[in-house]
Order: C-alpha cells, then structure tokens, then sequence
C-alpha cells in the first residue's frame, strides 16, 4: 500500500517535532517559553519553512517571544541541519497562530448563546 503522505509533509512534520523538542529542550532563551509549534509548510525546494507557533502569552510577551524566536534561528537551522537529512537546510519564518485563540474565542460566544437560549 502507497504511503499517503508526500515527502514534503514528512519533512515537514519530522522538522516540527525536532523544533519543538529543541525549543523545549536545548534553546537557552530565557525570552522563548511555553511555546508550542502547531505546524509547519515547507517548501518545495526545502529552502524555507514556515513554523507556525501559539502560546499563552500576552500580547506584549509575544512581541518578546517572536523577537526570541528570531534570535535563535540560526540556532535551530543548524540543529535541524543536523537532525533532519534533506538537501537544503531551510530557513526558517517563525509565523504566531491565532486559530487556538480564535477557536477558544468562537467556543465561548456559542456558550453564551447556548445560555440565553436555555433562558
């Protein structure tokens, strides 16, 4: 049976689980906490990836973060480099999140109409 998943996608995928282990594990950035990577797009030559990233933080705390993140990506590409064998080490964008937020917002305003309804 074909394998489903492209190539690029179990890239993709084995570079998100590498970055969260990394960030989690290795980066010493006392800027970048409490991060959790939610995706990442590769592209097709592998010379760019977007890491799509959310946390808890407030908005003030994640213009640290992002700055953090920058910071440390030269970092985390040589440690990909070094982790993942592809051809081209890309280069990474760091990209925040806001579906978690967006969702947790949405599921709130049902809440409330399921309460003024039930009134």
């Amino acid at each position: 049976m074909p394998n489903s998943y492209s190539r690029s996608e179990r890239v993709a995928e084995q570079i998100r689980r590498e970055l969260a282990e990394l960030i989690r594990l290795e980066l010493k950035d006392p800027r970048v906490s409490l991060v959790t990577i939610t995706d990442v797009e590769i592209t097709p030559d592998y010379a760019h990836a977007k890491v799509y990233y959310t946390t808890l933080a407030s908005a003030e705390q994640r213009a640290v973060l992002e700055r953090g993140l920058k910071h440390s990506a030269g970092f985390l590409r040589r440690e990909i480099g070094r982790r993942v064998r592809i051809h081209h080490n890309p280069e990474l964008h760091f990209i925040y999140d806001s579906s978690v937020e967006r969702g947790s917002h949405l599921s709130q305003l049902i809440d409330e109409a399921v309460k003024s309804d039930k009134r």
